[in-house]
C-alpha cells in the first residue's frame, strides 16, 4: 500500500473517530452526581481516547498528503498541526483518565463538590491557554495544507475544504448543545472521509517513489 493510501486511511479513521468521541462522550450537568457518573463511565474513557488518536491520524495524514503531492503549502501545514496536537493533547489526557478518576471518587463518597477540581484543572491558566493554542494551530495547520491542495491541482480543490471547517470550529463546538457537538463530529468524519476518497482515487496517479 503507498503512502497516499495511508494518508487516505489515515484521514478516514480520524475522521471516523472524532465523530465516535461526541456521540459516544456522555452528556450530563458536569456540576451534580449525575456528571460525575459520566466522567466516571467507561464510554468517558473511550470518547476522549478516540478524539485523542483522531488528532494524531490526522495529523499523519496531513504528512501522508505533503508526501504524495509535495505541494508548498501543505509542509507548514502539516508541522503546524503537529505542533498544536502536540499542545492539545496533553489537556485530553488529563480529561480522559484525571477527570475519570475525579468522577469516580465523587460516585463514591456521594459528593459532587469534588467536581470543583475538574473545573480548576479545566481553567488552570496554562492548561487552558495549552489547549485553545494547540486547537488554534491545529486548525491554522489543517487550513494551510486545504489552501495547498486547492493550488495544487492534483486533487479536486474542494477536497480539504470541510476538514478545514471541522477544525476551525472545534473550540466553538464546545459551546454548543449536545446535537450541535455530535454534528460537529459528523462534519469531521465527512471531512476526514471526503479527502480519504479524493486520495484515494487519485492516488496512482500522485504517487511518487
Amino acid at each position: 500500500m503507498n503512502r497516499v493510501r495511508l494518508a487516505a486511511l489515515s484521514f478516514a479513521v480520524g475522521g471516523i473517530l472524532f465523530l465516535l468521541y461526541q456521540s459516544v462522550r456522555p452528556y450530563a450537568d458536569e456540576t451534580a452526581l449525575e456528571g460525575a457518573a459520566a466522567m466516571a463511565s467507561p464510554a468517558w474513557v473511550t470518547a476522549h481516547l478516540a478524539a485523542s488518536a483522531g488528532f494524531i491520524l490526522a495529523t499523519l495524514g496531513l504528512l501522508g498528503l505533503h508526501l504524495a503531492l509535495g505541494a508548498r503549502l501543505t509542509l507548514p501545514g502539516a508541522v503546524v498541526a503537529w505542533i498544536g496536537a502536540g499542545l492539545a493533547l496533553p489537556y485530553y489526557g488529563a480529561e480522559t483518565f484525571g477527570l475519570n478518576v475525579i468522577g469516580a471518587r465523587a460516585v463514591r463518597d456521594q459528593d459532587a463538590t469534588l467536581l470543583e477540581l475538574a473545573e480548576q484543572f479545566r481553567f488552570a491558566p496554562v492548561a487552558v491557554t495549552m489547549f485553545l493554542i494547540g486547537l488554534a494551530l491545529l486548525a491554522i495547520g489543517v487550513i494551510t495544507a486545504a489552501v495547498g491542495v486547492w493550488r495544487s491541482g492534483a486533487l479536486q480543490r474542494w477536497s480539504g475544504v470541510p476538514l478545514s471547517v471541522g477544525f476551525a470550529l472545534f473550540i466553538p463546538q464546545f459551546y454548543g448543545t449536545p446535537a450541535l457537538r455530535i454534528t460537529h463530529g459528523a462534519l469531521l468524519a465527512v471531512g476526514g472521509l471526503w479527502m480519504a476518497y479524493n486520495l484515494w482515487r487519485t492516488g496512482a496517479g500522485i504517487s511518487r517513489p
